[in-house]
């Protein structure tokens, strides 16, 4: 017991060494010039880099990964048909489906799929 406890001090000891030496050696600016500039090939960019991004894209992309994750979880269904109960099998290949479709659903009267609105 007396050990670890010594283990445990020492342990601290040494993390609040480091984080205090650490605060004291890293003097750095944290807005430098240089990081805060786009790189474009060594080249100063022609146009502005700093272009919104489209939360319509992102919503497409989101929605790819998760169709993406859940067809893993469909493919391993028809490999299990020879192993499983037949009756238990169509029900979970069957609610799986379903599941997909209303997220589908739910999605495209949501208006995610649309790109222009």
């Amino acid at each position: 017991m007396i050990m670890l406890m010594f283990m445990f001090m020492l342990t601290m000891t040494l993390s609040s060494v480091m984080i205090i030496l650490y605060s004291i050696i890293n003097k750095k600016m944290i807005m430098e010039r240089n990081k805060m500039t786009p790189f474009e090939c060594g080249f100063d960019p022609k146009s502005s880099s700093r272009i919104p991004f489209s939360i319509q894209f992102f919503l497409i992309g989101i929605l790819f990964l998760i169709f993406d994750v859940e067809l893993v979880m469909v493919l391993p269904i028809i490999i299990t048909l020879k192993n499983s109960n037949f009756n238990l099998w169509v029900i979970t290949s069957i609610t799986l489906i379903m599941i997909l479709i209303m997220g589908l659903y739910y999605e495209w009267k949501n208006g995610v799929i649309q790109w222009i609105n």
